[in-house]
């Protein structure tokens, strides 16, 4: 096949492992029967064919971790590095010995050894662990595959992969069997692949292509497979599938990733609609083209001023130059927030640039700030910098960290990872071949990363901060005045930060003198005390630029502090301040004027994460009255209670939740448009949230904020905020019980409900939904009763408990109309309609959902609307008029797609799936269901995707794909079960008759 590698995989990043066979000490080769061990599933260890009892999971994590190393000696450090991580328990050691002594005693004499302090397992047989084996398999594969005996090849692979029983190292504990889990796992797809790759060649399409489904279902950004998967269809005759395969491929990396295919995919998809004739019999594999080395350049420039840090350079310098020849050359530079670390770090990485041909990669890693970088997200940067297409770039964490190290493997790199939290953040993203090098910039020191160099930078000498002083402001108006610059860079605590901005203050300046300047750092108003310990000198740099601010601007700047979020807008910068959004503008560029705040974006602004803690020092040292800073969070919190209310209104008009949210004394923003409110919702999603959590932990706020989250549920049913707003939920409902208000924890535990139905937690939505029944109904808040009720009743009708349903929606249906809230008696009449058709009232659902439209058309609710008609789309379905069905679902699809509720688009094209299914369209059936698979991906929770698997097998089914059926009939037989669903004896019915086949 086109673009497909020779060969058959080799273990990555591990040697051949395996044993001496001939060894002095040799155990198990004389008389007795000889022991194996297995790896490939759980660790597990025989004599002859009887099982030896391996302890327990660390116990069995020991003897995995020798088994593992060849035969090499492990030391104790290594050992307990690998159970333990970097969490040992206080007795490690004690506990590695006893764990050492008990195998010994299960194992033959001379197996287990002491050594050098650590242990080895010495002595074994050819073939006694399943892993040598496992790798002897493959090599003979390869050799066979070359010499061009594919049936044999084939037939050996099969043989290897068998050796495989369920997860490596399962059950075993700790770092090392989790990194080895990965690496294995990664070896076994790479075989499946070639095996695979083989069977296409010899021409077994047909039985190929169950199993393909299985795998891309298992692992759906696996280019490699879905690619294998569209030639078996194609080459079996189904092309609409085949293409559909690479539709959903791509729909799936657009979402999830944000790419395309990578060429070879593309290219395949293009050669099916043009039928080649190539592809129609089995090709002889050519090898991918040779991809050309890509040479990243990503330092940044480093700074015409550098000053001063000559030691340093030097001695930075002739370490990275020796690099090579070295296993890896780490220079970690810490020091306090200002103290000159990147400019230094990157001055000498440019001046060591010629020693490192393949490239310099750099990150910041944002260790400073709330949200570090993390690891996987700076590896996929990374090996795309490196050459890699994205479709080549795995999910999981140490996939990449391995997949980085063998794209270096080789190469002369120099990588600038700056501004680090910890070792922790860093270790994935270090180089793991000689002639590599690292550069490291942290505020704390990096004691525990082993081997590094350390460096401790210090603030400037007199003479160097003069230096600096002098290339900035200019060598005339400091000469003139030298004491006064001196008494300048010593009030800046010689300070590389805060020198430059202090004279690059003066440098704009004309009219200033140095004296002037020198004059105003003297004033201890103007200077913290602490100015000469740890952090607090960069807050004597920022005290520099607050001290020349107006009172309107220092006010603003130390209130836009106070607020959470990485970032905020002009609109809620205005109600934190309470000014016009004119003023609140002009205030805000002058202070991006003074670089105390950045413009992130047209409208939007942002504080670095150093200068947003000193403007909250400022807010608690400065504001007065005290109360201001409460009163500036309470105008946020209104602004965008307000304006979610906005939002809510517009998209469901004549709503009654609006009138039932706490009093706000600000007001929020106005939408011309549902369209332009949902995209002020979503562009606010993460500042909303954060401002919801922040006012989580006051009485006289948390009633709002809870509010807010309920007028903000779209987000909730997004899938992009999903995971923030069910944390920011349960805070919000912690904090309700803590506080013992009824209301809000009512209130609270209904905007869980909805989460938790979302994620298809059916039973323990009912149980936060009858607790705040009692709690609405004992704080007389009867609006949240009648939505709780609601609730209750559609997930009855998940849990087909009928009768519980009807009469809690009867009942909600009173309560809404009592309360005059006509949108919500309609959400409670579609739900009734689907009560009544569940048992065989088909009639009057049609008319109870007919109903709930009626109300929602007249108040020109489209959104809610959709719901509506979804209801319907389901009555007419069981009722046979499937034409009305299929209209009223599609009009439902189109409303959901242009409003992002991802969850309901999901479910409208399963919908359509079983009015297609029911019209004997099973192709298009089959078509909507894959469809629905992808948009509810990541929500909707399992029980959704079992439904949408079942109708998606019958549709298989119907067109002769009983392959493809049966997997999706097993998955969902395995999620219905793990759920204790009733649906799994209905799909394992629908087993039956295959299996029988």
């Amino acid at each position: 096949m086109d673009g497909v590698p020779d060969g058959v995989p080799r273990v990555p990043e591990q040697r051949r492992t395996g044993f001496p066979a001939g060894s002095p000490e040799s155990a198990g080769a004389g008389g007795s029967a000889a022991l194996r061990f297995g790896v490939l599933g759980p660790v597990r260890a025989w004599r002859g064919d009887e099982a030896i009892t391996t302890g327990s999971p660390q116990q069995r994590a020991l003897l995995a971790a020798l088994l593992l190393r060849e035969g090499r000696t492990a030391t104790a450090a290594e050992l307990i590095d690998a159970l333990w991580g970097e969490e040992p328990p206080s007795q490690a050691l004690a506990a590695l010995r006893t764990y050492a002594s008990r195998l010994r005693k299960v194992l033959d004499p001379g197996v287990l050894v002491s050594e050098s302090g650590g242990y080895a397992v010495r002595g074994l047989a050819d073939g006694a662990l399943d892993l040598a084996v496992a790798q002897d398999l493959a090599t003979e594969a390869e050799k066979a595959r070359s010499a061009g005996d594919l049936c044999h090849a084939r037939e050996v692979l099969r043989r290897a992969l068998a050796l495989w029983d369920g997860e490596t190292l399962a059950g075993i504990p700790g770092p090392y069997a989790e990194a080895q889990r990965v690496r294995l796992e990664e070896w076994r797809l790479q075989l499946l692949e070639s095996r695979l790759d083989m069977d296409l060649e010899q021409g077994c399409h047909a039985e190929a292509v169950s199993e393909l489904t299985a795998l891309t279902a298992a692992h759906p950004l696996r280019e490699r497979l879905r690619e294998l998967l569209m030639l078996a269809l194609y080459r079996s005759g189904r092309q609409a599938e085949a293409l559909a395969v690479y539709a959903d491929t791509r729909r799936l990396l657009a979402d999830e990733l944000g790419v395309d295919p990578r060429p070879g995919l593309s290219e395949l998809q293009q050669r099916i609609l043009r039928a080649d004739p190539g592809l129609a019999e089995p090709s002889s594999p050519a090898p991918e083209p040779a991809s050309v080395p890509v040479r990243p350049a990503q330092l940044p420039a480093t700074v015409p001023d550098f000053t001063g840090r000559s030691g340093f350079v030097r001695e930075l310098g002739d370490l990275l130059a020796s690099a090579e020849g070295r296993v890896m050359a780490v220079s970690a530079l810490a020091g306090i927030g200002g103290v000159g670390k990147t400019t230094l770090a990157v001055h000498v990485a440019h001046q060591a640039r010629a020693a490192f041909p393949d490239g310099q990669l750099y990150v910041d890693l944002q260790g400073a700030g709330a949200r570090a970088a993390e690891p996987e997200t700076v590896l996929g940067s990374f090996l795309r910098a490196l050459g890699t297409a994205d479709s080549a770039i795995p999910d999981s964490l140490e996939e990449r960290a391995a997949l980085y190290r063998s794209v270096l493997a080789g190469r002369r790199v120099l990588v600038l990872l700056d501004n680090a939290r910890d070792a922790a953040q860093i270790r994935p993203l270090l180089p793991g071949t000689d002639g590599c090098a690292a550069l490291v910039t942290s505020r704390v020191r990096m004691v525990d990363l082993a081997g590094a160099h350390l460096v401790d930078l210090d603030v400037m000498s007199p003479d160097e901060a003069l230096a600096l002083f002098t290339k900035i402001v200019g060598e005339e108006r400091v000469a003139s005045e030298r004491e006064a610059a001196l008494d300048v860079v010593a009030a800046c605590g010689f300070l590389p930060l805060a020198i430059r901005i202090a004279a690059s203050r003066l440098a704009a300046r004309r009219t200033w003198t140095v004296s002037v300047l020198a004059a105003k750092l003297a004033d201890e108003r103007r200077r913290l005390d602490e100015l000469q310990a740890g952090d607090l000198a960069v807050k004597a740099t920022f005290e520099l630029g607050y001290g020349q601010l107006e009172p309107a601007q220092a006010r603003a700047f130390r209130l836009l502090g106070l607020a959470d979020g990485p970032d905020i807008s002009l609109a809620a910068a205005a109600a934190v301040l309470d000014l016009p959004a004119e003023g609140t503008e002009d205030l805000l560029e002058s202070l991006v004027d003074t670089s105390l705040l950045e413009s992130a974006a047209p409208g939007r602004y942002r504080f670095h994460d150093l200068v947003r803690l000193y403007a909250r020092a400022c807010a608690e040292r400065d504001e007065l009255p005290p109360s201001e800073r409460g009163a500036a969070l309470s105008r946020l919190l209104d602004f965008y209670l307000a304006s979610s209310a906005g939002v809510y209104a517009t998209e469901r008009p004549g709503d009654r939740l609006v009138d039932h949210l706490e009093p706000t004394s600000y007001p929020g923003l106005r939408f011309d448009s549902r369209h332009a409110a949902q995209d002020w919702l979503y562009a606010e999603a993460i500042c909303l949230l954060a401002c919801v959590r922040q006012s989580a932990g006051q009485p006289d706020t948390l009633p709002r904020a809870i509010d807010l989250l309920w007028a903000a549920h779209d987000l909730s049913e997004s899938g992009a905020n999903s995971k923030e707003y069910e944390t920011t939920a349960e805070a919000l409902l912690g904090a309700a019980r803590q506080l013992d208000l009824a209301k809000a924890e009512a209130r609270a535990l209904t905007t869980l409900v909805n989460v938790h139905h979302v994620s298809g937690r059916f039973e323990r939505a009912d149980q936060e939904a009858e607790r705040a029944i009692l709690l609405a109904q004992e704080a007389d808040d009867l609006f949240t009763v009648c939505w709780a009720r609601n609730a209750r009743g559609i997930i009855a009708l998940y849990q087909n408990r009928h009768e519980d349903g009807e009469e809690h929606l009867s009942r909600a249906i009173e309560h809404f109309r009592a309360l005059g809230n006509h949108p919500g008696e309609a959400a409670a009449l579609c739900n009734l309609s689907r009560i009544h058709l569940a048992t065989g009232r088909t009639q009057s659902a049609v008319e109870l959902a007919q109903e709930g439209i009626d109300i929602y058309d007249a108040m020109g609710n489209t959104m809610r609307g959709a719901n509506a008609r979804y209801a319907l789309g389901l009555a007419l379905t069981q009722s046979g008029e499937l034409g009305d069905a299929a209209d009223r679902l599609q009009e439902a699809l189109e409303v959901f797609r242009d409003s992002r509720q991802r969850l309901w688009e999901g479910m409208s094209l399963f919908r359509l799936a079983e009015v297609d299914l029911a019209a004997r369209r099973p192709a298009q059936a089959a078509a909507n269901a894959e469809m629905a698979l992808t948009v509810l991906r990541g929500i909707g929770g399992e029980w959704r995707r079992g439904n949408v698997l079942t109708v998606l097998g019958r549709a298989l089914s119907s067109i002769g794909q009983t392959g493809r059926a049966q997997v999706c009939w097993q998955e969902a037989a395995v999620i219905y079960e793990e759920l204790g669903s009733p649906e799994a004896a209905e799909v394992r019915a629908l087993l039956t008759p295959v299996r029988a086949a």
